[in-house]
């Protein structure tokens, strides 16, 4: 990867999972990048397309699931067209990731030590005693106390926060440049979840690793990222700085999903809520993919996809943004 590079380039992906009564696209045309350094958070409801885009990324869509359509480049090299076996070499090496189980990820039968030293020797010319030490290291380095004795510990003997610091020590075993984060903190109480936060945002900052943070939490995203994508339908609506998007959102979803996060400071009695329900994949409307819940809606919307106008890193798709009147 060059200093030019970014970690992750993604141009007009589309993935679709094919049935007997056609296909259907899950992922409609997401165009994105991320720095090195850089976390953006991936937002939107259950069903938004968020985890497929995340699994796209790192090889792993479900059979029957494809790539149908666009580019993914991680640090300058194009990854979506290689076969299984270069992608599998290019998983742990190039880019890591983080799910929302860590039991999901971890062998219950082998010590921690032994998963992170074969990752580390896998991904990197390392003797085993070398491995060691680096595994060490990366416990020590992800807030793991007296790393030195943990190492030869099973996954049962810690808790689930310190479960999930482990992972995050998995995933960077093999030094990549991107990690994909899919609800890293979803199964986590409060005070962990802070705490596995400001070690994303420690680790992006000090080892310029670019992190794509999937969440439905708010929250989470407003003290983690640094730019925000909001994805509907499959579609990306809108995009740019993490300030911008929570305060000021210009797409009537963003601003929905904005208005959904309780404040201490807020006073109303309940919470804003979007009408209706994400559509289906085989019961995507024409048009603008939001007119049917949208209070703005106009004909126009009901007929055109206004496509997503990227300029500068802060991109809108919508016919009638915010901060101008909506028009029949």
């Amino acid at each position: 990867m060059t200093e030019a590079e970014p970690a992750l380039a993604v141009d007009h992906l589309r993935v679709a999972f094919p049935t007997r009564r056609g296909l259907l696209v899950a992922v409609r045309d997401a165009t994105f990048t991320i720095e090195r350094g850089e976390i953006l958070g991936l937002v939107g409801e259950s069903g938004a397309g968020k985890s497929v885009t995340g699994a796209a990324i790192i090889g792993l869509i479900d059979p029957p699931g494809r790539i149908v359509g666009g580019e993914i480049r991680i640090g300058g090299r194009r990854v979506d067209q290689l076969p299984d076996e270069a992608m599998r070499r290019i998983r742990g090496r190039e880019v890591g990731a983080i799910f929302q189980d860590p039991l999901t990820s971890l062998n219950p039968l082998y010590t921690i030590g032994r998963q992170l030293i074969e990752t580390i020797r896998t991904h990197r010319s390392m003797s085993e005693a070398a491995a060691r030490v680096a595994a060490i290291a990366l416990l020590e380095d992800v807030g793991i106390s007296a790393p030195a004795r943990r190492i030869d510990h099973y996954p049962h003997q810690f808790s689930g926060g310190m479960r999930q610091r482990v992972v995050i020590a998995l995933a960077l075993a093999g030094e990549p440049k991107l990690i994909i984060a899919d609800e890293p903190t979803t199964a986590l109480d409060v005070s962990i979840q802070a705490q596995i936060i400001e070690l994303l945002k420690r680790l992006a900052r000090h080892r310029g690793v670019g992190v794509l943070l999937i969440t439905h939490d708010m929250g989470v995203i407003g003290e983690t990222a640094d730019r925000v994508a909001v994805m509907y339908a499959g579609r990306l609506v809108e995009i740019g700085p993490v300030e911008q998007i929570i305060h000021h959102p210009r797409h009537p979803y963003s601003a929905g999903l904005m208005g959904s996060i309780p404040s201490l400071r807020d006073e109303r009695d309940r919470l804003a809520q979007i009408e209706g329900a994400m559509p289906r994949l085989n019961a995507i409307p024409a048009g603008c993919a939001f007119h049917p819940r949208c209070p703005r809606a106009s004909g126009r919307c009901a007929q055109e996809d206004p496509g997503l106008e990227l300029r500068e890193g802060v991109g809108l798709a919508c016919w009638h943004p915010l901060d101008e009147r909506a028009t029949t």
